[in-house]
């Protein structure tokens, strides 16, 4: 990884009792961190010095985020394991185990428990989201199953999951000013993905794919593009892509000072989805005051 990069794997899943939801990501180059902003600036952007993981749970069980900013002290990768502090990912024969032992912030609370993805199908490609080819996507397990298993707090269910990993070499600030994405759960399980941005010299980039589970990949005609409306709290913009423009929001989940995560209920090809989304303002990252207030959400704990 090059110096002021990142390397990111992202996974998602909602219960298939509509109650309880999940994000994780982990980061090497933590690309939202205030810490890896600052070693940027003082030329000393080690993204082994600037890992975390962050982990929301969301629906009717109690809502908890979690994202500890660690060390190179604290990071041990090889090409099937990675693990940042007390918890871990391990990739093996049926899919990724993630073992979470994370705190919350700013008041403290425990994230412990197992993860089981099990992958449908692998997708083997990877797609470039800029001109310049700095900034990369690979769908790893577009359509997945996922099964839960916390002690803290005590919550078990399974459901219809998703895994992607983005891998850069240079700040994604650097790349682009804002971007949306989402993916949304078909009714025959499928997957569409829908991953619109806007780059630094105002470039678009668009990818719409839908994937099947028995690992089949196809292009989609972008629907029409429609606004959702602005964030409540911080009043991000947000916008996709559904037929006739009948995309809802059905519940913000992340409502922050630069990025805004919602469930949508949606419609393409014709067909009903509910979609992650994932609304992200670059531009507004990058403020000074944005960045006076992150260390309130992301504590830094670094040994190395």
């Amino acid at each position: 990884m090059t110096p002021g990069g990142y390397l990111w794997w992202y996974l998602d899943a909602w219960s298939d009792d509509g109650r309880h939801g999940i994000t994780l990501i982990a980061f090497v180059g933590s690309v939202f961190s205030p810490y890896y902003a600052l070693a940027r600036r003082r030329g000393t952007a080690d993204p082994s010095h600037h890992v975390s993981i962050n982990v929301a749970l969301y629906g009717n069980a109690p809502r908890r985020w979690a994202m500890t900013e660690r060390g190179r002290g604290d990071l041990q990768r090889d090409r099937d394991n990675l693990v940042i502090g007390p918890s871990a990912l391990e990739w093996g024969p049926d899919g990724l185990t993630v073992h979470l032992n994370e705190v919350t912030a700013p008041l403290p609370s425990r994230i412990r428990g197992t993860i089981r993805l099990r992958p449908e199908a692998l997708a083997a490609r990877s797609y470039t989201l800029d001109q310049q080819e700095r900034h990369h996507w690979r769908p790893i397990a577009p359509c997945a199953r996922v099964e839960v298993d916390l002690q803290q707090p005590g919550l078990r269910w399974q459901g219809h999951g998703y895994m992607d990993s983005n891998i850069g070499t240079e700040p994604l600030e650097h790349g682009f000013r804002y971007w949306d994405w989402s993916r949304a759960v078909m009714p025959n399980g499928d997957t569409v993905v829908l991953y619109e941005a806007t780059q630094k010299d105002d470039q678009e980039r668009m990818l719409t794919l839908r994937f099947d589970p028995r690992g089949g990949v196809r292009d989609v005609e972008p629907p029409r593009r429609q606004g959702l409306p602005t964030s409540a709290w911080w009043r991000i913009d947000r916008a996709t892509r559904a037929d006739d423009g009948r995309a809802a929001v059905r519940q913000t989940l992340t409502d922050t000072p630069f990025y805004v995560r919602s469930l949508l209920d949606t419609r393409i090809e014709g067909e009903p989805g509910l979609a992650f989304h994932e609304s992200l303002s670059l531009e507004r990252f990058e403020t000074t005051v944005v960045q006076l207030m992150l260390p309130f959400r992301m504590p830094r704990r670094a040994r190395g």
